[in-house]
């Protein structure tokens, strides 16, 4: 068998329904959508979520709590993960980034106090903790906030 002979199997192509085309077609007048009716209409129907009449589920769950648009979503890391860099390395988001310390930038990167740092770095980040501050000036770093 060659590509061009191939062809579907006997009855599995059918031509379109041509609604609308006139009273000699048999599919004319009301165009297969019967007499009247919200189904009849143009766009008519229920939707989707349409429930029969009973309250939709979306109304009868409980709202809770309070979504703040304009909160920062940090990319959150810890002094330990600093210990990578060598000394004097002044640490940016850019090079946590391509270091792979974080995976996302977000609306910046905030620095927590967990674990130790023995090197006196420069880190240059959007948001820090109070003890990760004291961590890096104890080792003799700097701390800027973006």
């Amino acid at each position: 068998m060659k590509l061009h002979e191939l062809q579907p199997a006997p009855g599995a192509k059918r031509s379109p329904k041509r609604v609308g085309r006139g009273i000699g077609s048999g599919l004319g007048k009301t165009s297969t959508r019967g007499h009247k009716g919200q189904k009849a209409r143009s766009g008519g129907g229920k939707g989707a979520q349409f429930e029969g009449g009973q309250t939709p589920l979306v109304r009868r769950l409980p709202k809770r709590g309070f979504n703040n648009v304009f909160k920062k979503d940090y990319a959150i890391i810890n002094l330990k993960d600093l210990e990578v860099f060598a000394e004097g390395t002044e640490v940016t988001p850019e090079l946590l980034l391509e270091q792979g310390i974080i995976s996302k930038a977000k609306d910046g990167v905030k620095l927590l106090g967990s674990g130790e740092i023995s090197k006196p770095l420069t880190v240059k980040v959007h948001g820090i903790s109070k003890s990760a501050a004291e961590k890096i000036a104890a080792a003799g770093g700097k701390v800027e906030v973006i």
